[in-house]
């Protein structure tokens, strides 16, 4: 059966975590998990991580962390969406801890807690630039005020998210980590019972070694792309997914032939035209077609044409690929390299687009120790 391939190297996910494990030093890292872990598969994902020895990991929402607990993962779990009344009883019945991101959250979990005798662990988001999720870094005080008025309330962590940490101009970055540098301290002066205060992620993993604190969070860098290419690349990761499609014809066009919708592409000279079976449903990305390439056997060969919803065509010139075998759209599969992040680079796009996208008809493969299995 022909079908797109994510081969997912969970040996290159580990090794991945021992080094961002290594360069923040006591930090603990936090796995994000989130969004099927970035296209990799969050169960499969999360259990190579746990049997790493990884205590906590991090996703949006409540449905996504029971998934986690019903395929046997025991770590601890935060939630980064904003909690709700109806999450707060699967919450402590899944020990997942809640975000109190907005100001009256407080008064619903310590009614929740009153009510039933119980409560989950919490840890509060503070905005301090990416107005976003949290409360505003003008209420904080008020906000930890009132924590400290309802101890019955596990808060456990308090952290906040940067806006441009993975950015060339760190002033911005600076700002906010001085922002939440005050927090800190507040809460401590405060003597509020907080564990963990964290702001890290891969890009200030890369860009800020100050903003380490307990705890970092870290998606994008562990799954092997750089979040932009403003970072550094001072932590040396591997591609954990190789994108493959299968390739199912091969015909042989004159030069001038149309090839693909809107014949906005014909081949210069006589040439093998492949035909791979994947498209823009499976998460290829569609406007890559421009300028964009595939990797066969060592060689880097043209994409020909634009994009279809389920194929797409390769102009292999005068070399003859075999049917049946699959090409790299991106990734390290030993003979050929293709980066996610400058596929992103070139269509102006994320290697987050791209590596969240990877859907459709596609069978993801996990690979470890040189061992294959489906899951």
């Amino acid at each position: 059966m022909y079908r797109p391939i994510a081969e997912i190297h969970l040996d290159r996910l580990i090794r991945n975590y021992r080094k961002i494990r290594s360069h923040v030093g006591n930090a603990i890292v936090m796995p994000v998990v989130k969004a099927n872990a970035y296209g990799h598969g969050a169960v499969p994902v999360a259990r190579a991580l746990v049997k790493e020895g990884v205590k906590y990991l991090s996703v949006f929402t409540v449905r996504e962390a029971v998934e986690l607990r019903e395929n046997g993962i025991n770590s601890d779990i935060l939630i980064f969406g904003r909690m709700t009344e109806d999450s707060l009883e699967p919450a402590v019945n899944f020990d997942i801890t809640l975000n109190i991101s907005w100001p009256d959250e407080i008064s619903i979990i310590s009614e929740f807690i009153q009510k039933t005798g119980k409560g989950p662990k919490v840890h509060l988001k503070v905005d301090t630039g990416m107005t976003r999720l949290g409360v505003s870094y003008d209420q904080a005080l008020d906000v930890l005020r009132e924590l400290k008025e309802h101890p019955e309330i596990n808060l456990e962590g308090i952290y906040s998210h940067f806006a441009t940490a993975d950015e060339g101009d760190r002033s911005y970055a600076y700002l906010q980590l001085k922002r939440f540098s005050e927090i800190v301290k507040t809460s401590q002066d405060m003597n509020l019972p907080v564990k963990y205060y964290h702001i890290g992620n891969s890009g200030s993993v890369l860009n800020l070694p100050e903003s380490f604190l307990d705890i970092v969070r870290v998606g994008m860098l562990l799954y092997g792309a750089y979040p932009s290419d403003e970072t550094t690349e001072c932590i040396k990761v591997e591609p954990v997914m190789n994108f493959k499609g299968p390739i199912v014809v091969v015909r042989r066009v004159k030069a001038g032939t149309p090839v693909s919708y809107g014949s906005v592409y014909s081949p210069e000279n006589d040439a093998n035209i492949g035909v791979v079976q994947t498209g823009f449903a499976d998460g290829f990305p569609r406007n890559w077609y421009e300028r964009g390439y595939i990797g066969y056997k060592g060689k880097k060969y043209k994409i020909a044409g634009r994009i279809c919803m389920d194929q797409f065509m390769v102009n292999f010139e005068d070399d003859m690929p075999i049917v049946g075998e699959e090409v790299l759209i991106f990734g390290d599969d030993g003979e050929n390299c293709i980066r996610s992040e400058d596929i992103a680079k070139d269509i102006n796009s994320t290697t987050y687009v791209l590596l969240t996208a990877i859907g459709g008809r596609t069978e993801r493969v996990y690979i470890s120790q040189s061992q294959t299995y489906d899951t």
